[in-house]
């Protein structure tokens, strides 16, 4: 099958952190026999390039030192920190639409799968009208770009209406299908998670227990991670022995800081920003349980779904995580990890229990470890988007 993945980013150099789930996705679909090809938007003038079988396709939209909409952090972001950013967009609009097109009828692909609607359903029309009616045309939604169309950009909406009509829908979640339901118009929506980047490392499972007990926090350093607020729950878990160790990068690091300093927690918090799949995997398996305290950030914006979940799970970790957005399609509250409320005195009980019951934690990993090959195995994963694609999109 002649596949292309329309996406916002893409790894700009090997090692980089750039939605991992959706590049194993890609380089599984081409060991499967898939020819796949991305499309995504050019990062300061980087061009084409190829690896692991996915032939990724870079278009230009502006000069070189603009071409920063993408990658560092979500385009909304960039543009609410620095709005003169929006004097790029109708390039990347056009731009894209016109790689798009041109590649849809060079390469006559089969499907098109359009990740992020807003904007990206424009170029995904273009790449699946040019490649003409033998192609389906399919969308997964995340949620945030349906959140964001609705609170900031109210034509957003009605584009979505218009273009669910036109595609196949899929949804990472059954939070993010009941968001998207009002726009699809009684059209079916198939709810397909993302998989775990790398579980073949993750076999190994947790190691012995660290001491003191490590708990871990993964992702982006933006607000809707909520770890801010953790830090504040930590606080009132003085009479205990823990570590923080936080994984990532992302533009609320320096604030964190501080905020770790004014708690007095600087010797229990570690911030190791950005670190190899290696480091990553060695740091769930010394974890005594990963927490996603998620909140609602200013734009409304929660987890789509929360792929560390189903990565420490995969490494038999328990985890202590908020009911917010897709969280609950992964976590089984009291079986795989903790669900807490999304407040401060919530996320410092599920702490609590994570720490003074070890034993039930372990358990709790390995249930864990369960669920993710049962669930989120990527074989049946690859299977339902397969069956999507040879559904169609109903017309394009």
């Amino acid at each position: 099958m002649r596949l292309l993945h329309v996406v916002t980013a893409w790894p700009r150099h090997p090692g980089d952190v750039i939605t991992p789930w959706l590049v194993a996705l890609c380089e599984r679909q081409a060991a499967r026999g898939h020819a796949v090809e991305v499309l995504a938007p050019a990062w300061r003038g980087l061009g084409d390039g190829e690896e692991s079988g996915v032939r990724v396709h870079r278009y230009r939209y502006a000069p070189a030192r603009w071409e920063r909409l993408t990658h560092e952090e979500a385009t909304p972001d960039r543009l609410q920190r620095q709005p003169a950013y929006a004097l790029a967009l109708p390039g990347y609009l056009a731009a894209g639409a016109r790689a798009a097109r041109r590649l849809g009828r060079e390469r006559r692909y089969e499907v098109v799968h359009v990740h992020w609607a807003v904007p990206h359903g424009v170029h995904g029309l273009a790449a699946a009208r040019g490649a003409g009616p033998g192609c389906s045309l399919v969308t997964t939604f995340y949620g945030a770009e349906i959140r964001w169309a609705e609170r900031k950009f109210p034509p957003g909406k009605t584009f979505l209406r218009w273009y669910c009509r036109r595609s196949r829908l899929v949804a990472i979640s059954e939070s993010t299908r009941s968001m998207l339901a009002p726009y699809a118009g009684g059209a079916p929506i198939d709810v397909v998670p993302y998989g775990v980047p790398f579980p073949d490392a993750a076999a190994g499972g947790p190691r012995a227990p660290a001491d003191p007990p490590v708990l871990l926090f993964v992702g982006r350093l933006v607000a809707r991670k909520g770890v801010d607020r953790l830090l504040e729950a930590l606080a009132r878990v003085e009479d205990r022995p823990w570590r923080l160790e936080v994984i990532g990068f992302g533009p609320e690091r320096e604030a964190l800081e501080v905020r770790a300093r004014e708690l007095g927690l600087t010797e229990r918090v570690a911030f190791l920003g950005q670190v190899s799949d290696d480091a990553l995997v060695e740091a769930y398996r010394r974890a005594t349980a990963l927490v996603l305290p998620a909140t609602l950030d200013r734009r409304s914006d929660t987890e789509g779904l929360g792929v560390v979940l189903l990565e420490a799970m995969a490494c038999g970790v328990p985890v202590v995580a908020t009911r917010m957005g897709g969280i609950v399609d992964v976590v089984v509250h009291g079986e795989t990890g903790w669900l807490v409320e999304d407040e401060i005195e919530g996320l410092e009980r599920g702490v609590r229990r994570a720490l003074e019951d070890p034993a039930r934690a372990r358990e709790m990993g390995e249930a864990g470890r369960a669920r993710v090959r049962e669930v989120f195995g990527w074989d049946k994963i690859l299977d339902r988007l397969d069956a999507v694609y040879s559904r169609g999109s109903g017309g394009t």
